[in-house]
Formats: C-alpha cells, sequence, structure tokens
C-alpha cells in the first residue's frame, strides 16, 4: 500500500485507439502526447506549473524521444519538470504508475504527470553498423515487427508463447473464440447511451491534429479499427499456425494512442479531484516473470503477489481487468484464479480495442476505476503480460474519503 499517494479522480484521459496505419500513424507518438495533455490539462483548469515531477513510458522510437520527458513535459507547459523514460513492453503503463508512486512516497516530489504513449504504424527501421562485419557491412532491425515475430532468447515469436500455453493446459479454439464473443459483449456496454462510458475519460468525438498540430485534420467518433467477430466467422477461421488452436480472431491487433494521469500526494490529489469525496489509491504492485516461451501464464504469479502485498484474496476483489493480447491470456489466469472469466474486462479489453503497447494497460487501469466508482467503490486488479515472459499487476483501491 502507498499510504500518501493517491490518484485525483478525473484526473486522467485516453485517447481512442486506433488500429495501425489508421488516422493516428503520421502523428509523433509523444507530440501527440503531450498535445493531448496540454488539452485535457486546460480543460480541468490544471496549471502544469504544478507538476514536480514526470514519467513517460513509450516502447517505439519516435524521433526525438532520447529527450523523453524534459522534452515532452516542454511542450505541454510544464519546462520546469524532468523524470524518467521508462520502457517494459506491454508491463510499461504498471511500471510508470509505480515509478510515480515510489517517487511521491519518498518524498522526493508532490505532483506527477505519467504518460504512456506508443506508435505501433510506421515503426522505425533501423541500422547498427558494425565495422567489423563481413566489408563493414552492420545489421538491421524492423523495431516493430521484427520483435513481434522473434524473442531473441529463444527464436520464437509472440504467437508461440500463446500456443504453447494452450497446448500445456489444453485450451482449445472454440474456448477461445467463445472469450472473443463474450469480450466483444463487453465493450458494447462502453458504447451505450452514445458511448457514456468512455466519455467518462475520453473526449468524442475526438479531434485528431495534422502532424504539425497547428490544424484539425478530422475527427473519429471513437476506437478506430475494431474487427466485430460473428461465431459463424470464427468459426470459419483456421488457427494462424499449423496444428494449432490461435486464430487472427482470438488475438488482438497492433494499434497507436495515449493515456495519461496524475498521480499526487493525498492533498494535492484532493484539490485537483472533480469529486474530492472519492478517494484512488495503490494498495498492491506485482511483477513476475515464467519460463521461456510461455508468456501468458506469468501474469498468474504477478497478481498473486500484487493481492499479497494488499492483503487480499482474489475473491475480494470487484473489478478485474487484464491486458489480453490473446484469449488463451483470460481463460488460464480464471482457471488459476478459481474465478469466472466472464466476471472479467467488464467495458472493454486490449483483446477488442487493441495494442499500442505502452498505454494498453494505462487506459485498462483508468476503465477500471471508473468501473469502482460507478458500482460504489471496492478493489479493482489489473493484470497484464509483457515481452520476455513477463507481466506486471496492480491493485486499486477506491473509496468515500469520509
Amino acid at each position: 500500500m502507498f499510504a500518501t499517494t493517491e490518484i485525483p479522480y478525473g484526473s486522467y484521459w485516453s485517447t481512442p485507439f486506433c488500429k495501425w496505419q489508421g488516422s493516428f500513424s503520421s502523428l509523433n507518438s509523444l507530440e501527440f502526447a503531450a498535445w493531448v495533455a496540454r488539452r485535457e490539462l486546460a480543460h480541468r483548469e490544471i496549471d502544469p506549473k504544478i507538476f514536480d515531477h514526470a514519467v513517460l513510458g513509450t516502447s517505439v522510437p519516435q524521433k526525438h524521444s532520447f529527450y523523453g520527458v524534459p522534452w515532452v513535459m516542454g511542450m505541454l507547459g510544464a519546462g520546469q519538470v524532468s523524470g524518467p523514460t521508462i520502457g517494459q513492453a506491454c508491463a510499461t503503463g504498471a511500471r510508470v504508475l509505480l515509478q510515480a508512486a515510489q517517487e511521491i512516497e519518498a518524498g522526493l516530489s508532490d505532483c506527477s504527470l505519467v504518460m504512456t504513449a506508443d506508435r505501433c504504424s510506421n515503426g522505425p527501421h533501423l541500422y547498427y553498423p558494425n565495422p567489423a562485419g563481413p566489408g563493414g557491412t552492420g545489421d538491421h532491425e524492423n523495431w516493430v515487427m521484427d520483435n513481434f515475430s522473434c524473442d531473441p532468447l529463444g527464436g520464437h515469436a509472440m504467437l508461440d508463447t500463446a500456443e504453447n500455453v494452450a497446448k500445456k493446459h489444453g485450451i482449445t479454439t472454440e474456448e477461445q473464440h467463445e472469450l472473443v464473443l463474450c469480450r466483444q459483449e463487453q465493450y458494447a456496454q462502453s458504447l451505450a447511451n452514445d458511448q457514456a462510458f468512455q466519455k467518462r475519460f475520453m473526449r468524442l468525438p475526438f479531434e485528431v491534429p495534422r502532424s504539425n498540430y497547428k490544424k484539425i485534420q478530422t475527427s473519429i467518433a471513437g476506437d478506430e479499427g475494431i474487427v466485430t467477430s460473428t461465431a459463424e466467422g470464427l468459426a470459419s477461421l483456421r488457427p494462424v499456425k499449423p496444428n494449432g488452436s490461435v486464430t487472427f480472431g482470438s488475438q488482438t491487433h497492433p494499434a497507436d494512442g495515449n493515456a495519461s494521469l496524475i498521480m499526487a500526494s493525498s492533498d494535492t490529489a484532493q484539490s485537483l479531484s472533480q469529486d474530492p469525496s472519492i478517494r484512488i489509491r495503490v494498495m498492491g504492485v506485482g511483477a513476475a516473470r515464467v519460463g521461456l516461451a510461455h508468456m501468458p501464464e506469468a501474469t498468474v504469479p504477478a497478481a498473486r503477489a500484487a493481492l499479497a502485498q494488499a492483503e487480499l484474496d482474489i475473491q475480494q476483489v470487484d473489478v478485474i481487468k487484464s491486458h489480453n493480447p490473446f484469449a488463451v491470456n483470460d481463460i488460464l489466469f480464471a482457471r488459476e484464479m478459481g474465478i469466472d472469466v466472464s466476471r472479467m474486462n467488464n467495458y472493454g479489453s486490449s483483446l477488442v480495442w487493441g495494442h499500442p503497447q505502452a498505454p494498453t494497460g494505462l487506459r485498462s487501469i483508468i476503465e477500471m476505476i471508473e468501473e469502482l466508482v460507478i458500482i460504489g467503490g471496492g478493489f479493482g486488479l489489473f493484470e497484464g503480460c509483457a515481452a520476455g515472459d513477463s507481466a506486471m499487476a496492480v491493485v486499486i483501491q477506491v473509496d468515500n474519503r469520509s
């Protein structure tokens, strides 16, 4: 538990997520995150000068990303702020939350802006010089595609980790497809009543700027590029790998977007909250790593570690959210934790709205907070896997300050 650190209610936001090569594909993800943050802070009448710390989570290099937090904070009008830039693949959202909380708990800062931003579209093509190579020839890498398709420790693709876990635990294609339909129905809840749930933390319709940020290029209604599956359509799909179980319908898609939130000491959080009676605290954090090429399994020990720190049992948790790049993830987690898989991921998950890496977990945490507020408070658990057969988990409590 972090005794002195809170998340001010309503002091967080997310863009819609757009499937790669969509409406955000021409925007530098860090410039875009600063542009969005500047607008969101102005809407909440929060002066950027209040920040004395920031942490940036990003995993796909962009032009000038070497300058990290100082550059991004300077663009949004907080030139007094420095801080770290962190990349832990899809665990980045949980990791940056932890880093900001630790900074405040240590008394090193009072108010931190936690930002996550990535663009899978148009990923960089990198060349690594090697003067000692044959003829002085170096090596090259497509940052996004090559790392999706090859873990350098085992030479396997991300998909292989899901297949290994499905085979080990007897998870069938039919089970995966059934879960996909369930997750789609849950996401539809966020679109009900003119997207009322999403509008709690997302400005819709969303204005998309031109790449020079001087004018608005277009407007989008919400998450872009989502494919709605049917039972018949899923049944017609063959597994991606021969003799496998995972189809294109039971995994997520790469995406672009950003999400941010504020963390602060209790007094400052109350002053920034849209409802000071609501208290939002981080109660536990867990991290784990499992055997090579079994990434989906890592969420279970990570969640158990976070729950242990929060001194909770899974049955005491009111809301569960996950980063589920494969349907396999949620099926395994529910089995191992002894819960009904349908009670996870109300209002949406990355299986449906996509996978921009760093912001993926933070959007889930924001959605979890809002669901907890809707039900009158309680405990929420977020868990998600990441590259390198790792995972992180976070326990959040929402309660009434009085």
